[in-house]
């Protein structure tokens, strides 16, 4: 079996290499400055966990490999421009939106927008970084560089946000998770939960929106889309061409995790359905020094990235499963009296959707 070259070392890449290990596919999450001839890229298929990355020796190098999965459809999607063309170009529903060229715009921008408007940069920018929410009078809070490097949307109020994790084969075939509920919080995931039996009419809708997209690219491997529920629409936010924050509650709450998933789709192995048999929910623990405390509920599994702890960085998460929402809700309540103050509400929110 061929192994796997992940062009970036990050927790992603960390994650895949993990997946990997129980199935005897050796995984190598490379650094994007390592040095060439130290990284055995060339028997390897080669993925990415990151959407764009700068030039490089080793980068130049892979730049030309034939087995670099999705190479170009990585460069392409990490453009939000160009992701919201190709949404337009398949009819695939998004929030109004236009190229942010110059100040002259905003007059027209509030008029069409409803007075509240999403910049974003076209490339870069995540976790709530290089975006920006602004009404009239406050675009003068825009930096001048923004011009012409960003779109800017239409601020929409949605009743929930969704992702919906799937994979594409080689062969065409493609297989997806039950959608996830997603919890933000200043552009940061907190928190996820997902059922193993969800709305029937979001699942379909939302299967057959990411399906158009993985065919119409070509795609091999996990991809996210993430989504807003407004109404009886539903609108796609972002494409994650590569496995997502949201997913991560795959690693305990299905039988497949979304980094077997993946390996699997890009070496060409067998591509079942996963099977997922109860709730799940995912917690990202942001900022937050390790606790052992997590660790005496038998339901927490604890995913740490072993990253210096800074404020709003992703340093791990907790993945909680279980088929009785009430044993489930329990482990949260002990969640919630040895996380700080901060995580209260995600896990509230949690505990409601368990009973919704």
């Amino acid at each position: 079996m061929k192994s796997v070259c992940v062009l970036g070392n990050g927790q992603l890449g960390r994650m895949l290499h993990q997946a990997g290990e129980p199935m005897g596919i050796t995984v190598f999450p490379v650094s994007l400055d390592a040095d060439p001839e130290s990284v055995p890229f060339q028997e390897s298929v080669i993925t990415a966990e990151i959407e764009r990355w700068p030039e490089t020796a080793l980068t130049r190098q892979l730049a030309n490999h034939n087995s670099f999965v999705n190479i170009n459809i990585l460069h392409y999607l990490a453009d939000r421009l160009k992701q919201k063309q190709l949404l337009d170009k398949l009819n695939l529903a998004t929030a109004p939106w236009e190229k942010l060229q110059d100040a002259t715009q905003w007059p027209e921008i509030f008029l069409s927008f409803n007075a509240l408007a999403i910049v974003k940069r076209r490339v870069g920018g995540y976790d709530g970084h290089g975006q920006w929410q602004l009404r009239p009078g406050e675009e003068t809070m825009l930096p001048f560089e923004c011009y012409g490097k960003c779109i800017v949307e239409q601020g929409m109020i949605f009743d929930e946000e969704i992702s919906l994790v799937g994979a594409r084969s080689v062969d065409g075939s493609m297989v997806f998770y039950p959608f996830t509920r997603n919890l933000h919080k200043d552009g940061i995931l907190r928190v996820s939960i997902v059922s193993p039996a969800p709305d029937n009419c979001w699942q379909k809708q939302a299967e057959k929106m990411l399906g158009i997209l993985l065919q119409a690219l070509n795609y091999v491997g996990v991809m996210a889309m993430e989504c807003f529920i407004i109404g009886d629409k539903l609108l796609i936010n972002e494409l994650a061409p590569r496995v997502h924050n949201s997913g991560h509650w795959t690693q305990n709450g299905a039988s497949i995790s979304q980094f077997e998933l993946h390996l699997r789709a890009i070496l060409m192995l067998p591509l079942p359905a996963p099977v997922v048999t109860a709730p799940s929910i995912m917690i990202n623990l942001i900022g937050i020094d390790v606790s052992d405390r997590w660790l005496a509920d038998p339901l927490v599994h604890l995913h740490w990235y072993d990253k210096i702890v800074r404020p709003g960085r992703k340093v791990g998460h907790l993945n909680l499963c279980h088929p009785d929402s009430a044993i489930l809700s329990r482990s949260l309540q002990y969640l919630a009296q040895n996380l700080p103050v901060e995580y209260q509400g995600g896990i509230t929110w949690a505990r409601q959707h368990l009973n919704s």
